[in-house]
Formats: C-alpha cells, sequence, structure tokens
C-alpha cells in the first residue's frame, strides 16, 4: 500500500487542524441516530443511475481475491484489544494518506456537506449539542484530527509494555470506526470517480472490505450505520451486500 502512493509522486496530507478550531465535544460521544439523515424517507439513489462503485467492473477491483475472514483472525496469543488497536491505527493511517490525495478535490465549495448519497447528509455535534452540517473537508478533518488524538493517548491506546487498555476500550473503538465508516462512505459518493482517474479504486475497494470484514468480525460496527434505516438508504450499504453475494464478505 505504501509503495502505491510512493508511486502517486505525492504524499498524504495527514496534518491536523489548528487545534483552535476544534469543536470542544467530538460527535462520535452522541449516540443519537437522528443526527445521521435528513432525509428518511428518500432512497439513496433518487432518480439518478446507479453509483458507479457499484458497476462492474468497479465493484469487483481489488487487490486481494476472496473472502477476508483469514485476514481478520486474531493472531494466536495476541491481545484481543491489542489486534483491535494495531488494526484501527492502519485503517486510520491508509484512509487518511487516501484522503490526503483526494483533498484537492474534497474542497468547501465541491462539497459543502458531508454527504454520503444525495439524500443522507452527516451532522456535527457542536459544542452545544446543536446538529450543524459542516462542508465535507472540515467534517473530515475534525475526525482525523480527533483520531489521531486519541491514537496519541497512552490512555486510551497504551504502547508501554505493562500498561493494560482502558475497559472503555472497546466503546472508543466503536467511536473511531464509526466516523471513519463516514469518511470511506463520502469518498465512495463523492469522490469515487477520482480514484478511477488514480487507478486506485482497486485499491480503494481492498481497504474498504478489510475494513468492513474486521468491523463485523469484531463487532465494531452498527448494522444500521452501513445500511441506514429503513427507507433512508445508504450506498455503501448496497455494496456491502454485493461483496456478500461475491463472497468477499461473509454473509
Amino acid at each position: 500500500m505504501a509503495q502505491f502512493f510512493n508511486n502517486l509522486g505525492r504524499r498524504a496530507n495527514s496534518r491536523p487542524p489548528n487545534s483552535a478550531q476544534m469543536p470542544r465535544r467530538s460527535p462520535t460521544i452522541n449516540t443519537d441516530s437522528a443526527a445521521e439523515s435528513n432525509s428518511p424517507s428518500a432512497t439513496v439513489y433518487g432518480n439518478g443511475p446507479k453509483p458507479l462503485y457499484l458497476s462492474n467492473p468497479f465493484v469487483k477491483a481489488a487487490l486481494v481475491k476472496g473472502n477476508f475472514k483469514t485476514i481478520v483472525a486474531q493472531p494466536r496469543y495476541c491481545d484481543l484489544n491489542e489486534w483491535v488497536a494495531v488494526n484501527i491505527f492502519d485503517f486510520y493511517t491508509n484512509l487518511n494518506m487516501f484522503y490526503g490525495i483526494l483533498a484537492e478535490v474534497c474542497t468547501t465549495s465541491n462539497c459543502r456537506t458531508m454527504s454520503a448519497g444525495p439524500t443522507l447528509d452527516y451532522t456535527w455535534i457542536d459544542s452545544s449539542r446543536k446538529q450543524v452540517k459542516l462542508p465535507a473537508p472540515t467534517y473530515i478533518d475534525y475526525v482525523m484530527s480527533w483520531v489521531q488524538q486519541t491514537i496519541d493517548n497512552g490512555k486510551d491506546f497504551p504502547t508501554k509494555f505493562g500498561v493494560d487498555f482502558h475497559p472503555n476500550f472497546p466503546t472508543i473503538a466503536k467511536q473511531i470506526y464509526r466516523q471513519l465508516l463516514r469518511v470511506f462512505a463520502h469518498v465512495y459518493n463523492a469522490h469515487f470517480t477520482h480514484l478511477l482517474h488514480l487507478s486506485a479504486e482497486g485499491h480503494f475497494n481492498s481497504l474498504f472490505a478489510h475494513f468492513l470484514a474486521f468491523g463485523k468480525q469484531y463487532d465494531l460496527l452498527d448494522y444500521k450505520d452501513i445500511k441506514g434505516r429503513p427507507g433512508e438508504g445508504v450506498g455503501i450499504g448496497d455494496l456491502w451486500d454485493k461483496w456478500k453475494e461475491m463472497g468477499i464478505l461473509e454473509l
């Protein structure tokens, strides 16, 4: 994966935003599903064509062939929390590199909301606990900065020998997973054509399939975040179903 980014001749921008711009409270603390959509009665495609990432040959593009079950299996003698933490770090790092490449096209003018489809905009929870719409690059910068700060926190992600994981680690891991899923969803919805221009669809599909398989295996994903509520529709939910039909993901 690192070789792929080197071949592009540029480095991903992993630089966090100014801390003064960061909201005082993370949206991951909020569990209210109402924050996820403002059009619960609409479908994901509306009257438009099927997304490219669900169409052949792009839906089949991958670096890894077959099922991801073996890849996500917990190694023998490896602590479960340690295995989850290492994989979350890898998912965050690779997704951050992909987004760094796309940052020049994901602008406040091109991506005015954090959309995951024509009927779904993710909202941010501000310091007053109000739902606010943010441009996608702002939302993603906040998410990536929060994840980086959490990973760097030795209390939440211990790296020293003999230091145990906090009992709240599973909750933190799920919060991170939920936010990274939203970044994946936005990239698929708004920037898949840019990935095609970079011939990167196989790399991104493999990363996301690995992310989904790992999340399902260790109960890090909420099903409604993938599929949406009835009548709501989330494009990546259909991708989940398609990959299950293809045998890439477990049924």
